[in-house]
């Protein structure tokens, strides 16, 4: 058994994991920010789709990380399974937390946003921070692969 290749499933299965929790907490934000215009007779902001959908990209650096570069380096040394294993477990755990964390300022900014029309931008930044710690983990592991 090559525990290098179940490493590669796993940095995508739990960044995966972490993504579907990411959007249903912004998801849930969305569509209560999206009834508040509706009771109040506003448009409701289609905008507000970028909140709910910015988790989802964790779940491409998972696939990234694990299928183009963890499963290639668990085939050619198989000896070092146990290495990508845990390499996999904890990249895939840090990019799940980050979608989860993303989620849950997307959702701040949705409520925020529907609510007084302003601010969308500063809020993405900061949904754009927490991708950036997803980012660094998928980075760096492809380094330690290297």
């Amino acid at each position: 058994m090559n525990l290098g290749l179940i490493g590669a499933g796993l940095v995508m299965g739990i960044s995966a994991i972490g993504s579907g929790i990411g959007i249903g907490i912004a998801g849930q934000a969305v569509i209560g920010a999206w009834k508040k215009c509706y009771i109040a007779n506003k448009p409701a902001p289609m905008t507000l789709l970028a909140f709910g959908g910015a988790p989802l990209t964790q779940t491409f650096y998972g696939f990234i990380l694990g299928l183009l570069f963890m499963k290639p380096a668990a085939l050619a040394n198989p000896e070092n399974g146990v290495f990508y294993l845990a390499l996999g477990i904890a990249s895939g755990t840090a990019i799940a937390f980050s979608a989860v964390v993303q989620g849950k300022t997307g959702a701040a900014g949705a409520d925020a946003t529907g609510e007084t029309g302003k601010g969308f931008v500063n809020y993405m930044m900061i949904v754009g921070i927490c991708e950036t710690v997803a980012i660094f983990a998928m980075v760096l592991s492809m380094i330690s692969l290297g």
